[in-house]
């Protein structure tokens, strides 16, 4: 291992050092041979390459739909594709990967493939990419004619990146901060920015043999109540560090709030931010799209209520100018999506994004305001990290989370400080209402308490953590915003 964490590109003896060990995790590892992937990737057609397809969408101003799906034997895993290929009319295809591989659990990963095998059905939740290896791989991607990523929440990825890019996929989710904070609680953050340089540092490797690959940190991080400043910084940060690696394509992300205005004004900042930062540190041949992620919260049980929601996910998706957008399903609050339900939530999104292609919402000055806001919020974010990092973005991100100077709500990671805190404001934006030790500029901090403040006067109640509370479960119920009572005015009644 490299002695000192850094934000800097690994050389060949590095990253191949390492990857001897990454190899022995597990045998199938034994299967990865650079020089087949090299020909194997250079051979696939364009409209299966991810990066290629995200770019060809980007330029024609069409937003691309992409479902979750993920089962644990390779003939159920290709018939689940196929279908939302075929029927749901996917643009671009998952592979979510099951919670054993995330935690590197391979042996009882395989356990869990040998008792689905005897059952005749998937008892995992996702695809064992590790544990089926390159043969197992490869089947599933020459068995669909649409690119294929892996989708996951591994801390540790190394060896489901050397497969499952050996495998013909063409993009892999996750970063360092967005695949450990959200999903692990005893993961040091110098580890996982470590390992997530060795995926980075792989692409870059392809890329520079003339492979297109796509990386995409994940967006919604917690998934819940995320402020749009907070996760674009996240978005910028594991963008940079990707770029450093030699990585070409990036998708940032970004996961609905349900404010249309904020929603459209945090993906039009983060293309924006995001391109600004990446040229001012030297990464301008990096291409930038951008995800938005459907509502990430609870879920209304009732499947009407369900599609609205989907609905509106898509709407906005498509008014913000998004490159793609992540598909959610009717049986959301209910457990594992059928097959059937999977196509349908892909159905909804792309009858929303067919009648709003090349529209988008119309330029006001509450958008700028808020574009200008978020923005104004990353930048006292990211800034900080390289200050504390003394102008080196690895060392700072680590730093940078020891000090809560980036804080995710509701995160598990004991890595995380945990002191700030959010609630949404009297039209529904997520607003900051506990700073903790975020190093933002007190006029910030003000336009914060001051929206906070209309709400906490029209409800007539204290600003709070109630408001918080009220707000986790609101959208399950019905509502964007937490209110303490439905308020009288919004039913007429003639006296």
């Amino acid at each position: 291992m490299m002695k000192d964490l850094r934000n800097k590109k690994w050389t060949e003896e590095e990253f191949f050092e390492i990857r001897k060990e990454v190899l022995q995790q597990w045998p199938t590892g034994k299967d990865v041979d650079l020089q087949d992937a090299l020909d194997y990737l250079k051979a696939v057609p364009d409209h299966k390459n991810f990066a290629k397809k995200l770019r060809w969408a980007k330029e024609n101003r069409i937003t691309l739909a992409q479902p979750r799906a993920g089962v644990a034997l390779i003939s159920e895993h290709i018939t689940l594709l196929r279908y939302l290929q075929d029927e749901g009319g996917a643009d671009l295809l998952p592979s979510t990967i099951d919670s054993y591989t995330r935690q590197n659990r391979y042996a009882e990963c395989q356990v869990g493939i040998d008792e689905s095998l005897k059952a005749g059905r998937s008892l995992l939740n996702g695809y064992p990419g590790v544990n089926h290896g390159v043969p197992g791989c490869r089947d599933v991607f020459e068995a669909v004619d649409l690119p294929l990523q892996a989708r996951h929440g591994t801390p540790d990825g190394r060896l489901l990146a050397e497969i499952i890019h050996a495998s013909g996929w063409t993009s892999n989710e996750g970063g360092g901060i967005s695949y450990n904070i959200p999903y692990a609680k005893s993961v040091p953050m110098d580890q996982t920015v470590r390992d997530w340089q060795y995926c980075d540092r792989l692409v870059g490797f392809y890329e520079e043999n003339g492979v297109h690959i796509n990386r995409e940190p994940f967006g919604p991080l917690t998934g819940t109540l995320v402020p749009p400043s907070t996760s674009n910084s996240v978005a910028i940060v594991e963008a940079l560090l990707a770029a450093e690696q030699g990585v070409k394509n990036i998708t940032v992300g970004y996961g609905q709030c349900g404010n249309v205005v904020q929603d459209v004004a945090a993906i039009r900042a983060l293309e924006e931010q995001c391109r600004e930062y990446l040229d001012r540190y030297g990464y301008e041949d990096v291409y930038v799209t951008t995800v938005f992620h459907q509502w990430m919260g609870g879920f209304p049980e009732d499947e009407s209520r369900a599609f609205g929601l989907i609905s509106l996910g898509a709407m906005t998706a498509a008014l913000s100018g998004a490159t793609k957008v992540i598909v959610k399903t009717p049986h959301e609050a209910i457990g594992v999506p059928t097959k059937e339900a999977n196509a349908q939530g892909i159905k909804d999104t792309k009858m929303v994004l067919n009648l709003l292609q090349g529209q988008r919402l119309p330029s006001s000055l509450e958008l700028k305001n808020e574009i200008e806001l978020i923005k104004a919020e990353v930048q006292c974010i990211v800034d900080a990290l390289y200050k504390v990092g003394h102008g080196d973005l690895a060392v700072g991100t680590v730093k940078g989370f020891e000090m809560g100077i980036m804080d995710i709500p509701f995160a598990p990671s004991k890595y995380n400080l945990g002191k700030m805190m959010p609630a949404r404001d009297n039209s529904g934006a997520i607003r900051y209402l506990m700073f903790g030790n975020i190093p933002f500029t007190e006029e910030i901090k003000d336009i914060n308490r001051k929206k906070l403040e209309e709400r906490s006067s029209f409800e007539k109640r204290k600003i709070g953590f109630q408001m918080t509370v009220d707000d986790i479960y609101a959208v399950g119920r019905g509502r964007l915003i937490g209110r303490p009572e439905v308020k009288k005015e919004n039913t007429y009644k003639p006296e």
